[in-house]
């Protein structure tokens, strides 16, 4: 079995599954339907999720799993949940900023930036708050 694409090789953009089928009687089943939140993760963040959870959410153990230290889970986390949109936006301006932070090393994470680029928006961010 190969792990779905949650993106466009052509364009980019968000795929959509259309059609299902029944491994076992051949049932199909076609229309528009709303993929898995964790689906469309990439393998790194399922990895760390996947994780996480296998160590009942002890920061602490996910350190002695993955052989990293505190700070990297801490990124990881911020990064898996960037990912899954589940890093809301904050109320105070502090916050803000710790979310802006997350999300460029989220960007980073995910290859969407270079390290350059990451120094220059994390600068700005300082600098804004």
């Amino acid at each position: 079995m190969y792990h779905t694409p949650s993106k466009c090789p052509v364009c980019g953009q968000a795929m959509e599954v259309t059609r299902l089928q029944c491994g076992h009687c051949g049932t199909e089943l076609a229309g528009r339907f709303a993929p898995c939140r964790f689906c469309g993760l990439e393998g790194k963040h399922l990895l760390f999720v996947e994780t996480f959870l296998r160590c009942r959410g002890s920061i602490k153990e996910v350190e002695k799993a993955l052989g990293v230290s505190y700070p990297t889970v801490k990124n990881m986390l911020d990064a898996a949940l960037a990912a899954l949109g589940l890093d809301g936006p904050k109320d105070s301006g502090q916050g803000q900023e710790k979310e802006g932070k997350a999300s460029v090393l989220a960007r980073l994470s995910n290859g969407e930036m270079s390290v350059d680029e990451a120094v220059e928006e994390l600068n700005r961010l300082r600098e804004k708050g």
